[in-house]
This record gives structure tokens, sequence and C-alpha cells, in this order.
């Protein structure tokens, strides 16, 4: 006993202002419009003590939604001056009457002898008079019982006594109320929230002892230090063992926060970046890497091509011819190529880009190029692929390349082995052999995964003559890489599914790893 009474006056030291205020009113109301009107506080101030006095267990709170049923405008003039179709049917009760003067005799507008003979025509309550001239009417059978026993809208809307509440209408009512509800301002629908609050046992216990005790003060101001009343008040108390509410601020999406942190330390390093499109030629994406039109090698790239338009009409026509020598001869380099006849049709085919390396041969053959230079690109790609959980259809790629004299493949080793000791935070990292056309000798980087094991991060070795030398114009050592960033991004996020990366679930945005 001596328990309970000692944190019911913890609770009751530690209740807000609103708390302290609404709390005596839960013996004298239950309605919590009651509350409001005898605190003369603002609805928001008691609803907000309400809620902080039932998450303490001191209040039980409920609500019942009921909805209204009111007169507008028109049912207000409707159920005493009567409806248009009643005061239609009453202009006919004695003899067929031509349109014009049914509607002199029941006062209807144009819009309303329209509303009229719609209604009525539907229940079969008037019929097309005989008329040498004029359109006339004439009742029905149906329409001369209307008559004398009055149409059931108008008896709703006359004798119902309104504001009424729906729930309390009979089938037939409801009926007729949604048939009324669909015309103009005839009947308006409210919907009203019944708010109750009552004591719990708990909540009695509290208030006993915040009636008995003192103003509680929740805030140190400069008066009381300046007069010294800060040592006779007595402060709320504060519980801070409840969970604060969780706020979701703004941020970047994950994915998209990693991947300007690579473009950060690209630049850190030296590295200037470099772009392409992502609707590009088979000339950029494979002829100017030195892939054969014909050959297998081709076959790893499961492109998508452009049905509309499928040709591109702005490639450089003098490169194209030394990009074709070298396919079909070696254009000096030392080789003989491929030797065969090269398609110059096939080389403007337009394609969905399928590799960042379009962005490497651009770069070469640019003017701007700088020797020695070291560039890179972030760049989307697409090639069809089985989607699961390392495998996507379109994906990030991150390429690079390195152009200087003397540059050889132990640099691009100990690159390759920084970047995934870098960006994946990881020191289980191998370089291993490979082979991709344009590159010679090639290399596959790996890292290991902690769940999904060695995951294979991209390829890279160092540029064939056979592409540099009609790129450039002359032989110069590249290394180069080709990088899946989205592996990368699931090493630093700590994802198991790469499709997690472009996921819309809030759940996984708002509790995704800061990188």
């Amino acid at each position: 006993m001596a328990a309970d009474e000692k944190r019911a006056s913890d609770i009751a030291a530690s209740l807000h202002r609103l708390e302290r205020a609404v709390l005596p009113h839960l013996e004298k109301h239950s309605s919590v419009a009651e509350i409001i009107t005898s605190l003369g506080m603002q609805e928001v101030e008691v609803l907000r003590a309400l809620n902080w006095l039932q998450n303490k267990g001191l209040a039980k709170v409920s609500e019942t939604i009921e909805e209204i049923i009111a007169l507008g405008e028109n049912g207000k003039l409707y159920a005493k001056s009567l409806l248009p179709e009643t005061r239609f049917l009453n202009a006919l009760s004695s003899k067929p009457l031509p349109l014009s003067e049914i509607k002199k005799a029941a006062g209807l507008s144009d819009d309303e002898i329209g509303a009229s003979i719609g209604v009525l025509m539907r229940l079969k309550a008037i019929e097309p008079a005989a008329s040498s001239g004029e359109k006339s009417f004439k009742l029905s059978e149906a329409g001369k019982e209307f008559v004398r026993t009055g149409l059931k809208t108008q008896k709703f809307l006359s004798v119902k006594k309104f504001p009424a509440k729906a729930k309390e209408l009979s089938e037939e009512e409801r009926k007729i109320a949604a048939e009324l509800k669909m015309r103009k301002e005839v009947l308006a629908e409210n919907i009203i929230k019944n708010r109750t609050a009552v004591l719990t046992e708990a909540g009695r216990g509290v208030l006993k002892k915040a009636s008995t005790s003192r103003e509680t003060v929740d805030r140190l101001t400069p008066e009381m230090l300046a007069t010294g009343k800060w040592k006779t008040a007595q402060f709320r108390s504060y519980d801070l063992a409840p969970p604060a509410p969780r706020v979701f601020f703004g941020r970047l999406q994950p994915y998209r926060e990693f991947l300007e942190e690579v473009r950060e330390k690209f630049a850190a390093l030296g590295f200037e970046e470099m772009t392409g499109p992502i609707v590009e030629s088979e000339f950029w994406n494979m002829d100017a890497l030195f892939m054969p039109q014909f050959h297998s090698a081709r076959d790893i790239h499961d492109v998508y091509y452009v049905k509309e338009p499928k040709y591109a009409a702005d490639l450089p026509q003098q490169l194209v011819k030394r990009v074709k020598a070298a396919h079909e001869n070696g254009f000096g380099t030392g080789g003989k190529g491929w030797r065969y006849e090269f398609s110059d049709e096939k080389t403007s085919r337009l394609i969905m880009r399928s590799q960042t390396t379009a962005c490497s041969a651009r770069k070469l053959a640019a003017p701007d190029l700088k020797i020695p230079g070291k560039y890179f690109a972030i760049g989307r790609c697409f090639r069809y692929d089985v989607i699961d959980a390392k495998h996507l259809a379109d994906f990030n790629q991150v390429e690079g390349i390195v152009v200087e004299e003397g540059i050889n493949l132990r640099h691009l080793i100990g690159l390759l082995k920084l970047f995934a000791k870098e960006f994946c935070n990881t020191e289980e990292v191998k370089v291993v052999p490979s082979y991709f056309p344009f590159t010679e000798p090639s290399a596959a980087l790996y890292a290991k995964h902690p769940s999904l094991g060695w995951v294979e991060l991209g390829g890279a070795g160092i540029f064939r003559p056979e592409m540099v030398k009609p790129l450039v114009g002359r032989q110069v050592p590249v290394i180069a890489w080709g990088i899946g960033i989205d592996r990368i991004a699931m090493f630093r996020l700590g994802l198991d599914d790469i499709r997690e990366l472009f996921s819309h679930d809030l759940g996984f945005l708002r509790s995704a790893k800061v990188v």
C-alpha cells in the first residue's frame, strides 16, 4: 500500500500543468466537450492532456463517431414550400396541362421543371397527354395515388425532425436520404465525434495526491533566479525511463549518399570525372574497345537494343575509319587485328550502355585528354540478367583509367586493393587472372562478404594497343578498371540483397546505416 502511495505521489509530482488542470474535471464530467467548456481551454490542450493521462494509466479515453443528417438550404425551403416534383403533381391534380401552364401554376424554374419531369417519369407518376400544340402531361394512375398519399421524399422532408441521427433511420428512410443527398443542398451530412474520458483507479489515487500537493513549476525563469523564489519552489519531476518518440529527419537516400562519397574520394585522389550518354552506339560501347563484331566475347554483354531510332547519326567518321582499320588489320600496332570486314552499319546501332568503359573510350579520343592523367566515371549500365541477391538488370558501375608513360600491372593491382579496402572496409581481397577483349593482361577483383562469401567486384587490365592507338593517336600505357559499385555498397551498408539498394521501403530507408 505504501508503495502505491509513493508511486501516486511521484506521478502527481511529474504532472504537466495541462494534466493538473484537466484531472479534477474528470470527476465531474465524462464528456470531453463539457470538460473543454468548463475549463475554457483550447480543445487541442485538453486532448493533449487526456492523451498523456491515458498513457500513464490515469484515464481512459474513448471515441464514438456519429453521422448526423441535417437540412441544407434547399431542404429547408422544400420542407415548407414543397419539392418541385410535388408542386408539379399538384398542378396536374385536376386536369392535363401544357408545360408552360404547369410551370406557371407550380412556380417552377426551367431547371426545376426538367428535374421534376425526370423524377416523376422514373416513378411513372406522369405521362404525356394528347395535344395539338405544346407538349402536355397528365397524371397516371400511380400519379393520382401520389397526389392522394404524398411522395415519400416529401413526407421525409416535411415530417421528419432534423437534425436526425443516421443510425436511427429506418431502411426505407436511409434509401430516401441517399436519394436526396444527390440533390444540391437538400440534405447535409455531418460527422460528429463524441469523446468521453473517465478516471481509472490509479487516476483517483493520483488526483488525491495532486490536490493536496503544492503547484509544481515546469521551468526555471530569470525572475525566479533574481528573486530567489527557486529556493522554495517545487519543481516538476521528469520520468526519463519512457522512450522518446523517434523523429525521422530528412536525409539522402542511403545508396545515393554512398555514391556521392565515392565521387568525393576519387576527386580527393586527384581523379577527374568523365561522363557519357546512357543510350550509346555499338561503336563507343564495343567497337572502340576492340571487341570484334562477330566474336563470342560480345555475348557476355547481353545488351538492350533501342527500337527507335535505331542508328546514331553523329559518329566521328575519321575515328571510325581508324577503329575499323584496327579491327581489320591492326592499324600498325604490330598485331594483325581480327581480320574481318568491319560493318559501318552495325557500329552505328544504338543500344543501352552496357559498361562505363564506353566513357573511357570517349575520354581517350577527346582533345582535352591529359597525359599523364587520371579519370573516373560513375554511370548507369544495362545488361540482361537474372535478378537475384547479387544481380540486377540495370546497375551502377565505377570506371577508372590512368594514362601515363611507364605505368604497369603492379600499379593496377595496388590501386585495385586500395579501392577494395577503402570502399568495402574489408581486408580480405584478391586479384585473379581474367579475360576481357580490350585488356591484356586482364584481372578480376574479389572481396569477401560476411554472409555472401567471395563476391566479384569488377574487372581490370591494361588497354590493348589496338584500342589505345586509334583513339589517342599514339601508343601510351593505360591501366583501367570497371567496378560494380552496387556490390561495394552492399558491404558498406551491411546488406545481403542488392535489390535493397533501390528499395522504397520506409523502414529500410529510415534505419539504413550512415556511411
